[in-house]
């Protein structure tokens, strides 16, 4: 067990902050741990908020865990105090208020924020991006009156927001400039039966469509498209995110869209300095280079990783395989791994209509699975990968990973 004299110090109140400090008492770190959550909530969970906080606006609980949590571990979590400023020299944070903090470690768990929509109207009333919980119950809100919603940006959040706001009765319309839905997350094979899952649910899609205006008379009325003009009651943009690295950047640190870290999350300019989740951009087994990912799972066992590594001392490289979920109406998607354009994917359908896999081979081995409602051939994946199990395109050849994965189960309990 070690304490660092001047403390922890945590910057942001996300599920990779609260990891950190969780896994730093679980660890026996005796020091003083503070946290500084720029929203005026206790910390909660975020993927909740575009699958649930429309349907449930005002009853939805979201928090991680209660605030007695941090009071009964002496952790000091200043709700609504945002951090304007760092001196990696003093080894300080400057609080909004103007506040002083020395830090013995400090842990910048920013997270990211939505990329803005850059066209005229984009102000108007009416029109919301989705990233905090406040964010949730307003466009929850909005649900409940308005009858034509346009989504501009077909990723997770997009897609999300297409369902449930399609559930509540409204006509969707969803706006993507690339030509293709979810273009970097999902294989072509695997988007093409997606989409027709969401059209088939009378989600309207439109992809290869620039968006070039929000129209309307303080309110918006109307979106204007390279394809059209479409009527809007309500506007919902996801189109990407940004990290907020711009508390390192003032100070002096590596960034590159993202805090640049070592395998073990310390800043290369600072070794008194880890970032974790969104903010973080580091080298990983699985990824050509340094990757920045955004998913609870990292989150989570980043956080974990510093909080270790800050407890008791023993440093190990983040290695962590990536896996994601996202559920889009009656669709589950789930993927794990790394998948790259030019790997080789194979579709494999399940036992029955609604289950798919899409499998990812890289010089014939399994790189990467993708499934829409198997959750089964995502666990199995997630083992095989996991354990690093070679798995190779003819390995597959007729079969499943689960079926695969039994298959070997049996012969290593008959030798």
């Amino acid at each position: 067990m070690t304490s660092t004299a001047a403390g922890v110090v945590v910057v942001g109140g996300g599920q990779a902050g609260f990891s950190v400090v969780s896994t730093l008492r679980a660890s026996g770190y005796d020091g003083p741990v503070t946290v500084f959550a720029a929203e005026p909530h206790l910390p909660y969970q975020r993927p909740p908020l575009s699958k649930k906080a429309h349907v449930e606006a005002d009853g939805i609980r979201v928090e991680l865990v209660p605030e007695t949590f941090y009071r009964e571990r002496d952790i000091e979590l200043r709700i609504g105090d945002a951090v304007v400023a760092l001196d990696t020299a003093a080894a300080t944070v400057v609080t909004r208020a103007g506040e002083h903090f020395s830090y013995g470690h400090l842990v910048l768990a920013t997270g990211a924020r939505n990329r803005p929509l850059p066209v005229p109207g984009a102000d108007l009333a009416g029109v919301h991006a989705l990233r905090s919980f406040d964010d949730a119950l307003t466009i929850g809100r909005a649900l409940a009156t308005v009858r034509t919603v346009v989504v501009v940006g077909g990723g997770f959040i997009g897609l999300e927001l297409a369902r449930v706001a399609r559930a509540r009765g409204a006509d969707v319309t969803v706006v993507e400039l690339a030509d293709r839905l979810l273009s970097r997350a999902v294989s072509a094979q695997l988007e093409a039966r997606l989409r027709e899952r969401h059209e088939r649910a009378g989600v309207r899609i439109l992809t290869g469509t620039a968006v070039q205006a929000l129209q309307g008379s303080g309110r918006v009325e109307r979106v204007a498209t390279s394809q059209g003009v479409l009527p809007a009651d309500l506007v919902v943009y996801g189109i990407g995110a940004v990290p907020r690295d711009e508390l390192a950047r003032e100070a002096g640190l590596a960034v590159q869209d993202g805090v640049v870290v070592d395998e073990q999350l310390r800043s290369v300019s600072d070794p008194r300095v880890s970032a974790v989740g969104d903010c973080a951009r580091h080298p990983h087994p699985h990824a050509d280079g340094l990757v920045r990912l955004e998913s609870v799972q990292n989150a989570i066992d980043q956080g974990a990783l510093v909080g270790r590594r800050i407890a008791a001392g023993s440093p190990a490289p983040y290695e962590s395989l990536p896996w994601f979920w996202s559920d889009q109406g009656d669709v589950k998607l789930q993927i794990v791994g790394l998948r790259s354009a030019s790997d080789e994917v194979r579709l494999v359908p399940g036992d029955s209509p609604e289950r798919l896999a899409a499998y990812a081979f890289r010089d014939d081995r399994l790189v990467a699975v993708e499934t829409l409602n198997w959750p089964a051939e995502h666990l199995a994946a997630r083992r095989l990968l996991e354990r690093g199990t070679p798995v190779s395109n003819g390995d597959l050849a007729g079969t499943t990973l689960g079926a695969l994965a039994r298959a070997r189960r049996a012969v290593e309990v008959r030798t």
